[in-house]
């Protein structure tokens, strides 16, 4: 396939994110029900290592269009990562 792929780009119709994008949000709204589950989700899911998806979900983290789209996920999970840098 020539070209970029679509699940990498923008969405104009849903505030710019791509459906990678989206698709990381969605994972983390889950709660999951064991160590591994999630792991295991974002492999067979996303096609992409959990180290991957943890970096893009970090940078989705501060991307005001993510907050746009899911606010109560992305300020949840900001709250998180906010506690954890005070702990350190």
């Amino acid at each position: 396939m020539d070209g970029p792929d679509p699940a990498d780009g923008p969405d104009p119709e849903s505030g710019g994110l791509s459906e990678r994008d989206r698709a990381v949000l969605a994972l983390e709204r889950r709660g999951w029900p064991g160590p591994g589950a999630k792991e295991r989700a974002v492999r067979e899911r996303l096609g992409i290592s959990p180290t991957r998806y943890y970096q893009l979900l970090n940078a989705l983290l501060d991307d005001p269009r993510a907050l746009e789209h899911d606010p109560v996920t992305v300020n949840r999970l900001r709250r998180v990562r906010q506690e954890r840098r005070m702990r350190r």
